[in-house]
């Protein structure tokens, strides 16, 4: 059930965050392995690319990628906000005398998050996908010329079978466990600071808003690198075989981004990463508040009969 609520709280938050993540899914993209200078901007600033994507491809495309964007959101974040709160609910992250710890934070909420995300491998690969097809005026990175997210799962799973499903699964792993680390725990522990100021004992709304912005604020900075490799991976064409035609693995990616583009690539959308993250960590970690809240009251409810 933990993890029912947790999907459902970070599902609600995509449906208003979405058009955020095809902005930077465009912008992380733009100029792939080429030089500055030597590539045409499209978007010049999430304002920009707003305007750009509207223009040229028309307001519903910001919401491309919805669906199995918000599958992502169910699985991932079902598995991590809900294998944490079961954690905490019995006692795994605390000290015998109620203190968190913060190694044991730092380990279940990083492994829930690894495999969330590894589960949801599947409709990521295809959120990307669908979110960087573009107009070909203002078209960045590699096109896939995928209709829907039925069909492309269709597609892939025909032509690679099961494993298609998990290409570049390796790149899940550290995007994963740094997001989710800093996000929860940032959180947890900022949370638990507030609640010593007797202003902020009886306003938990306002406690979770102060928390989850600085919960967003952790997990943008620490991982839009990550997040931009694992673009980047997802997003590459490939051949008969499934194998990558621009990055080998992992660390060739990261190695050919640095070489070419410089380091400050890593940082492309880090705009769009943070005007996302931001009001999606507070919108699904106050879903996440809020919805526990109701389901322990109506369990409390239940067993009280």
């Amino acid at each position: 059930m933990e993890i029912l609520v947790g999907g459902l709280a970070a599902a609600s938050a995509g449906i208003l965050t979405n058009p955020l993540e095809v902005l930077k899914i465009r912008m992380q993209l733009q100029g792939e392995l080429q030089k500055k200078g030597q590539h045409a901007i499209h978007y010049k600033n999430i304002f920009h690319a707003s305007y750009m994507i509207v223009k040229n491809e028309g307001v519903l495309s910001l919401q491309k990628g919805l669906v199995p964007a918000l599958w992502v959101q169910f699985i991932m974040n079902g598995f991590r906000f809900g294998t944490y709160h079961y954690a905490d609910k019995n006692g795994y992250l605390r000290d015998e005398k109620g203190n968190l710890v913060l190694y044991k934070n730092i380990f279940i909420s990083g492994m829930g998050g690894v495999v969330g995300h590894y589960l949801s491998n599947p409709f990521f690969m295809v959120k990307t996908r669908m979110q960087s097809k573009a107009a070909e005026s203002i078209a960045v990175g590699y096109q896939h010329q995928q209709k829907g997210s039925l069909l492309a799962l269709r597609d892939i799973f025909k032509e690679y079978g099961l494993k298609g499903f998990f290409r570049g699964g390796v790149a899940v792993f550290p995007r994963a466990f740094v997001a989710s680390v800093s996000q929860l725990t940032t959180f947890t522990y900022t949370k638990r600071y507030l609640g010593k100021y007797e202003y902020l004992q009886d306003k938990k709304i306002l406690t979770s808003f102060i928390a989850s912005m600085i919960g967003g604020i952790a997990i943008s900075v620490l991982v839009t690198p990550f997040d931009l490799i694992l673009t980047r991976l997802y997003n590459q064409p490939v051949d008969n075989l499934g194998r990558g035609l621009l990055y080998n693995n992992y660390l060739d990616c990261v190695s050919r981004i640095y070489r070419i583009e410089g380091i400050s690539a890593f940082y492309k959308g880090v705009g769009p990463m943070y005007f996302r993250l931001g009001p999606h960590s507070v919108l699904s970690l106050m879903f996440w508040d809020k919805f526990r809240e109701w389901y322990d009251y109506l369990r409390v409810m239940r067993e009280s009969r």
